[in-house]
């Protein structure tokens, strides 16, 4: 079956829905991806970025006033993160939807684990050099067997 999206109010924008960023899907970031425990400094600039993270997925109550930001009613400049996120590129970078459109993936939102490395290229090489990785084709991912 195929998953069909569709047209709506941000069909097609790029993450953060941003008007300030001026980022696009070739010229993304800088960014830095949250990890559990890791705190940041929240400020007007960065809080399309994670309001995401804070208010979807860590269900805190996120609200900007006058005088600040405040989480769950109380007035802050930093927050610390419970879980660690990814960002999800796909290998048609393209034609993807990926983490450029829809943000930071929680880590309880990912089901499946590499098992096995099925090519690797180095994207510095060329294919009469050494791009193929062939010491890296068909190995187990370490730790899954």
């Amino acid at each position: 079956s195929n998953i069909i999206i569709e047209p709506g109010e941000f069909s097609g924008q790029m993450y953060p829905l941003n008007l300030y960023t001026k980022w696009d899907r070739n010229n993304y970031g800088p960014i830095w991806i949250p990890a559990k425990g890791a705190t940041i400094k929240l400020t007007e600039d960065n809080l399309p970025i994670y309001e995401r993270c804070i208010v979807a997925y860590e269900g805190n109550k996120l609200e900007v006033k006058e005088d600040g930001i405040y989480i769950n009613g109380e007035k802050t400049d930093s927050y610390t993160f419970n879980m660690d996120y990814y960002w999800m590129m796909g290998d048609n970078r393209d034609k993807s939807a990926d983490s450029r459109y829809w943000g930071f993936v929680p880590e309880d939102h990912v089901v499946g684990k590499p098992i096995v490395v099925w090519l690797s290229l180095d994207k510095d090489r060329n294919w009469f050099d050494g791009k193929i990785r062939w010491n890296r084709i068909f190995k187990w991912v370490d730790g899954i067997k």
